[in-house]
């Protein structure tokens, strides 16, 4: 059976896999300029800065909770510290992104395409989510079981 450590990151790397998917998807989405309206270009664009971000911390909380291993009891509060910041962010970045898509105001090829990329970020947001609370679940474990070994 799986460590709870090896489960918060396996939920991360699901999480950064379906990360990338919805950048892959709205990337394409963006190469399509001719067919949208500034707003509706803008909408896609920083919904595309927001995800980027989203996939880099990702990214960095995988090497960070890596690290953890390696370090051990070493800097634990530090790495847990920066996972959950990085995991936040990126939950708060699909979130974001999501939000610039409930406009009703949005036409052309941006509504027609609306509900595929709120369905993939939906789908971010859920895994992240799921990330996040197994890793916090694995961090509160790791503190309670030091915590038992201290005299």
């Amino acid at each position: 059976m799986p460590s709870s450590e090896q489960l918060a990151q396996f939920a991360l790397m699901v999480s950064l896999a379906k990360a990338q998917h919805a950048k892959a998807y709205v990337t394409k989405v963006a190469a399509e300029t001719k067919s949208m309206k500034f707003k509706e270009y803008q909408v896609v664009k920083d919904c595309l800065d927001q995800i980027n971000d989203g996939v880099d911390q990702l990214r960095q909380s995988i090497k960070e909770i890596q690290q953890i291993s390696r370090d051990g009891e070493e800097n634990f509060m530090w790495h847990t510290s920066n996972v959950q910041t990085w995991v936040s962010t990126a939950l708060t970045d699909a979130m974001t992104c999501l939000d610039g898509f409930s406009s009703r105001a949005m036409g052309g090829k941006v509504r027609l395409v609306r509900a595929t990329i709120k369905g993939k970020l939906l789908n971010v947001v859920q895994v992240t989510s799921n990330a996040l609370a197994l890793f916090n679940r694995f961090a509160a474990r790791h503190k309670a079981r030091g915590a038992k070994v201290k005299p």
